[in-house]
């Protein structure tokens, strides 16, 4: 992960927000009530399970949204651009830039109506009733949806093998924690079946639907003794395309 998305033991990072709201101004619920529809009518829930009739719904939003969706606008952001925003400002940047990106918005439309709604900041909001997609979003909250996939996959590793993770070149978007690149570890679980990330992040090599194993990792053998808490295990769920053969 790049720094400003893993900042684990990291020092001098100025004092800790302790405030435990999660929404600071009533902007941020709109936000992520936007991220909320968009993920509950994301066109990758009709082979998702649960299964959702998502293609006959009346909306014109056609493409794949999910937290990896979000989460790869964020991570491509310049570092130091990523520390000027508060965090639902990330979330509005990513979105907007979504729907330009696909055609849905052009960026001088998009900069108009923000135009007209600084000159005039109590105009009414959009409100289109739509039951069909109330009925959807409720459907999802209640349900959600699951990277389980109904295609087998035979796994490299069986729980007791040891296995070194991979070092892939660095993209955007990973889930590959940084800090285990090239570390030995112990496969402690395989989950059965397998399981596809609604994202695919390329060379990074996840995507397609494959094994997915818990690994325990001693602590000294990632940090150090110096730096770890003696007799102490750190268990990473990984996508097998994040692990080699120990050699």
């Amino acid at each position: 992960m790049k720094l400003q998305h893993h900042l684990g033991g990291i020092a001098n990072l100025g004092p800790v927000n302790l405030d435990t709201r999660v929404f600071v101004q009533d902007w941020e619920r709109r936000i992520f009530g936007i991220h909320t529809v968009m993920m509950a009518t994301s066109a990758h829930l009709v082979d998702s399970l649960p299964h959702y009739p998502v293609d006959k719904l009346p909306t014109a939003f056609r493409d794949n949204w999910t937290w990896a969706s979000l989460r790869t606008g964020a991570e491509a952001m310049q570092p130091f651009e990523y520390f000027k925003y508060r965090y639902y400002e990330k979330w509005l940047m990513g979105i907007s830039q979504f729907y330009i990106d696909r055609g849905y918005i052009t960026a001088g439309e998009l900069a108009q109506r923000t135009a007209e709604y600084r000159t005039n900041p109590d105009a009414p909001l959009p409100d289109q009733p739509n039951a069909a997609i109330d009925s959807q979003v409720d459907a999802y909250l209640t349900q959600g949806d699951s990277g389980l996939n109904s295609r087998k996959a035979e796994p490299r590793f069986a729980a007791g093998s040891t296995v070194r993770v991979a070092d892939p070149d660095a993209v955007d978007h990973t889930r590959l924690p940084g800090y285990l690149r090239n570390k030995l570890g112990v496969v402690d679980h395989v989950y059965p079946g397998a399981f596809s990330y609604f994202v695919s992040t390329g060379v990074d090599g996840i995507g397609a639907p494959m094994p997915v194993y818990r690994v325990a990792f001693d602590t000294a053998d990632i940090w150090g003794t110096e730096k770890s808490e003696p007799n102490t295990t750190l268990y990473a769920d990984l996508f097998e395309a994040y692990l080699v053969d120990r050699h």
